[in-house]
């Protein structure tokens, strides 16, 4: 495989993203990656498919195996394997990337391995940056350790009181932070396996005693490349638990203090939820957020308002970066992934 150029365009401004590219797919889309060779975009559909397209020529291919709905998704690109996981608990293996056939076209993907992980939805997945390890997390409060490439189990972290919504590695430390369901985030020391510090982002939650439910949960996580600050997102100022009334928030952390830096917000009203964010190489962070509509949303770390938001068409539920510094991929539930990009038009 080649990797992708990380080199960035000579400029980018978020003021000037625009849609670029549409991939369909025939079934609502819930979350997506862009591989680290820069030449896949993989989403996981309703329909119980992973969905992979080839960005270069639009080509898709299906991996067809999970028995439910699925969203966690994460690469391994030195073992070739893409790791994708469903609400069943199950964590399945895939070839990245196939043979081609006749230059062009891919062989249908086989399916490595099936992992029965957790009991209840897997929710997320992250490999650790040394490619060694993938983690996982699920609705029974465990984050588990899964050895790469094999696959045989490399621990299990207990601790969280609810479900487990997402997890990091940190980029450079041996550390994994892992949140949940009521804004708790426990940073796990690898080497030891204990509980190092716990970060405080209970303002993506309330309980509504109305009609005696929760809403929250972080829906999005992750570090700077740098490693210096933690991005959560999901959703705040929830005002109605059974509607999903609120806004959509990123709590962001110094990583050093564990003390919060700003609530991100938008300066326009948005009734939705947080489910994507991403930190970009020249310093401005992206976040997306979805209900009934969506918007896709820039900041820069030293201020909680946004700088430019853009609305965006159908219900959106993910977001990856490409490695080129340029590109979005966001999901959507009408089916198809959109690339945008954020540089000016040419």
């Amino acid at each position: 495989m080649n990797a992708a150029s990380t080199a960035l365009p000579a400029k980018i401004d978020p003021a000037q993203v625009r849609m670029v590219q549409e991939l369909k797919h025939g079934s609502a889309l819930f979350g997506c990656r862009i591989d680290p060779t820069g030449q896949f975009v993989f989403a996981g559909a309703q329909n119980n498919v992973l969905v992979r397209w080839h960005l270069a020529t639009g080509r898709k291919t299906d991996y067809v195996g999970h028995k439910s709905w699925l969203r966690g998704i994460a690469f391994a690109a030195q073992e070739n394997l893409v790791f994708s996981a469903d609400y069943d608990g199950r964590i399945l293996t895939w070839p990245l990337e196939g043979t081609y056939v006749n230059s062009t076209a891919y062989d249908t993907p086989q399916l490595l391995r099936v992992v029965q992980a957790h009991d209840g939805w897997c929710r997320a997945l992250a490999v650790s940056p040394d490619g060694k390890l993938l983690a996982s997390c699920g609705n029974d409060r465990l984050v588990k350790l899964w050895s790469v490439p094999d696959g045989t189990p490399a621990g299990t972290l207990i601790g969280h009181a609810s479900h487990v919504y997402n997890i990091a590695f940190h980029p450079s430390l041996p550390f994994l932070a892992s949140a949940d369901h009521k804004g708790i985030v426990k940073v796990w020391d690898l080497m030891e396996r204990t509980v190092n510090k716990e970060l405080d982002a209970k303002a993506l939650y309330r309980y509504d005693t109305l009609f005696s439910a929760g809403l929250g949960g972080i829906r999005a996580m992750e570090f700077s490349d740098s490693g210096g600050m933690l991005a959560c997102a999901g959703v705040t100022n929830i005002t109605n638990a059974f509607q999903g009334g609120g806004n959509p928030g990123i709590v962001l952390f110094d990583w050093a203090t564990g003390k919060q830096l700003h609530l991100l917000t938008t300066r326009e009203a948005f009734t939705g939820t947080a489910c994507g964010v991403a930190f970009h190489p020249t310093g401005f962070i992206a976040g997306v957020a979805g209900h009934d509509n969506s918007i896709l949303s820039f900041w820069k770390p030293d201020a909680a308002a946004d700088v430019f938001t853009l609305k965006l068409p159908e219900n959106a539920r993910d977001l990856s970066l490409h490695p080129d510094g340029r590109r979005l991929a966001i999901p959507f539930s009408d089916g198809a992934v959109r690339l945008y990009d954020l540089g000016p038009a040419a």
